[in-house]
């Protein structure tokens, strides 16, 4: 399914100023917000919209998606990278529920917002690294294929609860959910509160009564999961893809999983940045008198190439536009093909007297 856009998430212009992305995302955010809107769609809405203020708010996030769309976020942020340094507290103070909105994000994201109370006892899960070789045509074309990536996923039995089916976690009674311990006491400096996490939950803010028997209690269970990949043309050595949520399963959200890319050497051409490089050989009298040849580009196809007279060895001949397209779809390199001169290691009787004649020919 193709990501939405930021701007029309938001319903805002392109060039809409920084005043009217936070008014357009706090009017927004008070429709979605999962404390007020009970609706099941409503938390991916949330999200949905909160990420779209993080990019749009940032200024150098927003010239990336400006740039190149989602793949120029996708590919260098996280989602932790995409919040981080995001002010939500101004957008949420005075709306009622300021004080858990932390706890909000925890829920949905894996990670809070730097505002409010946290729950220590949850954690996000891993981000996992995926390598992966293919071959300088697929680099060039795109490819699309199924890898298998083992993770920690959420309990099928229990749906990540860690309860036994027909039953649910219990509110801590000791914390009241908080998954933490206040505890305040009079000093002669004034008041001191030490915070401690709740050492019957854990930090969790629940407790299990009854566990679930597959994970044993804790929601979690390790599987390997086949995940379509979409590689698309003009990645290079070493390009990095993301993707969200496909990571390891934590209690506090989902990690990301982080595709790295490995292109073979090839036989024939050599790729430098967008442009492509190949030998060509052609024997003395062509490059002498000239000749027209054929050269088979990376896809396959054949380019005519003329040669003119008097070509010497280490020349180089463009072919436009036969190189590989740019990642972000921003132009097209070009095919350069160095011509070298073949001398036959063996001669017939014939090649050799006639060599020897055009030799004196040259001399004179």
């Amino acid at each position: 399914m193709t990501k939405r856009g930021y701007y029309e998430i938001l319903g805002v212009e392109k060039n809409a100023s920084k005043s009217e992305i936070k008014k357009a995302y706090r009017k927004l955010a008070l429709k979605f917000h999962p404390d007020k809107n009970p609706d099941k769609s409503a938390e991916e809405k949330f999200k949905e919209i909160s990420e779209a203020y993080a990019v749009l708010y940032d200024d150098e996030k927003r010239n990336l998606y400006d740039q190149y769309g989602h793949a120029g976020i996708d590919q260098r942020f996280s989602s932790e990278d995409i919040f981080r340094g995001a002010d939500f507290s101004d957008i949420f103070r005075g709306m009622g529920f300021e004080f858990n909105i932390n706890d909000i994000f925890e829920q949905i994201f894996g990670h809070g917002t730097g505002f409010g109370r946290r729950f220590p006892g949850r954690t996000r899960g891993s981000d996992l690294r995926y390598d992966i070789e293919i071959s300088l045509e697929d680099a060039y074309r795109g490819l699309e294929t199924t890898i298998r990536v083992p993770r920690t996923e959420p309990c099928d039995n229990c749906n990540g609860s860690g309860a036994k089916p027909g039953t649910s976690p219990k509110r801590c009674p000791n914390c009241n959910g908080t998954g933490q311990m206040r505890q305040s006491r009079r000093t002669a400096f004034g008041m001191f509160t030490q915070v401690t996490t709740c050492n019957k939950c854990r930090g969790q803010g629940t407790f299990i009564e009854e566990r679930c028997p597959e994970c044993n209690g804790k929601g979690l269970l390790q599987k390997t999961r086949s995940i379509e990949l979409k590689i698309p043309s003009g990645v290079d050595d070493g390009s990095q893809l993301r993707l969200a949520g496909e990571g390891e399963a934590g209690t506090g959200g989902i990690g990301d999983l982080y595709i790295v890319i490995h292109v073979k050497k090839h036989p024939k051409f050599n790729r430098r940045e967008l442009d492509l490089h190949m030998i060509k050989e052609i024997t003395f009298p062509e490059a002498s008198i000239g000749t027209k040849t054929e050269v088979i580009t990376l896809d396959g196809s054949i380019e005519r190439l003329k040669i003119p007279e008097g070509t010497q060895n280490g020349e180089i001949f463009k072919i436009r536009g036969r190189g590989m397209s740019s990642l972000h779809g921003r132009g097209q390199g070009d095919l350069y093909v160095e011509i070298q001169v073949k001398t036959p290691k063996k001669l017939t009787r014939k090649a050799r007297k006639l060599l020897e004649e055009l030799n004196d020919e040259l001399k004179d």
